[in-house]
């Protein structure tokens, strides 16, 4: 198949597999009969909440272009802010207290999903030998993708005019939001075999801990990777350096070619884990062009698998491991926010 956007896709892509419009990519798999599958796993009727706080870690240690929330009171009037307002002071008699606020957040601070317009690459979509910037699907950047280059504020006063400065035409958070997102998932537990130590977790490794904890995956499957790293941003109340971090948390490696072949074939149709890149960045590059993120360019960009990061996975192991299993109901939906890149995610795993 081929579309106005592309001639040729990339080798092992998945473009245009489910039409030359697709932008929901593997969650496709995500199926009726998949999702009956996933509530299979609920047994005992137990729930886990997989995210931080949304302000956690604070002070951005791990990435200081991305802000925690800010939550600020929406304003009543030009003088007058909604928070605590006393209506009675507005007609005369009523009982009425009321608070309204607002959040200013990067959508990727914590607990998130990345959708597929967050990462792409320069990639000869026509065979003319000139590369050019595009996404899955060869959805373009400036074109579909698009964003003012310019660093602008926009008013929160009302009546002021809010200036939309980006948005994701196609690829946007919402198409996962619409999926919906709920079924079936499977725990790889890498701190449970490897410590909390950071580590690069190739494909021997991977395939060393699916063997040992008798696992099988399955196509439509989601893969929740723990390795402990998120429960150590949950102590001290989310106070923690990058100094801290440094060194823990198993990370795959996505320069590992047979690893990013399992992904291919397993049918998996998304990869979270509680660290802060999934995979280690940056990568061992020994190709002049290689990817310095190739697992976000192999899932992202070419087969439309959904990355998480910064989930808390470490309460849910540990009753799992109690339990003997390693599988879950997961119910994980973005925000519907049309034309975002990324998005906090309240996850629920049930038992």
């Amino acid at each position: 198949m081929t579309t106005p956007r592309w001639q040729h896709r990339p080798e092992d892509s998945t473009w245009g597999d489910w039409g030359s419009d697709d932008q929901r990519g593997r969650m496709n798999l995500l199926t009726s009969e998949v999702r009956l599958r996933g509530m299979q796993e609920v047994r005992t009727g137990e729930a886990f909440v997989l995210s931080m706080p949304l302000d956690y870690p604070k002070g951005s240690p791990l990435n200081p272009s991305r802000i925690a929330p800010i939550l600020r009171p929406s304003q009543r009037t030009e003088t007058v802010v909604n928070y605590n307002t006393d209506l009675g002071k507005i007609q005369e008699g009523r009982p009425d207290v009321l608070s309204d606020d607002l959040v200013l957040m990067s959508l990727q601070y914590s607990t998130q999903w990345d959708s597929f317009a967050h990462v792409g690459a320069r990639f000869d979509v026509h065979g003319s030998g000139e590369t050019e910037m595009v996404y899955y699907n060869g959805y373009r950047a400036g074109v579909d993708i698009v964003a003012t280059d310019k660093v602008e504020e926009s008013g929160f006063r009302q009546g002021a005019e809010v200036v939309e400065t980006s948005h994701a035409h196609a690829l946007g958070i919402e198409h996962l939001a619409q999926t919906p997102v709920q079924g079936p998932a499977v725990v790889i537990d890498l701190e449970r075999h490897f410590g909390p130590e950071r580590r690069r977790i190739g494909y021997d490794e991977w395939m060393s801990v699916i063997e040992a904890d008798g696992i099988e995956v399955q196509p439509g499957d989601m893969i929740l990777i723990h390795t402990g790293y998120a429960e150590k941003i949950m102590e001290n109340d989310g106070s923690v350096s990058a100094a801290e971090l440094d060194g823990l948390g198993a990370l795959l490696d996505g320069s590992d070619e047979r690893l990013r072949r399992w992904v291919t074939d397993s049918g998996v149709i998304a990869i979270i884990a509680d660290t802060y890149s999934v995979e280690h960045y940056p990568a061992e590059i020994t190709e002049a062009n290689a990817s310095i993120l190739p697992l976000h360019h192999h899932c992202l960009f070419k087969l439309g698998v959904h990355l998480g990061e910064l989930w808390r996975l470490t309460p849910l192991t540990m009753r799992l491991r109690e339990l003997g299993r390693h599988r879950c109901l997961l119910t994980a939906p973005p925000l519907y926010l049309r034309g975002a890149v990324g998005s906090p995610v309240t996850p629920i795993a049930t038992l």
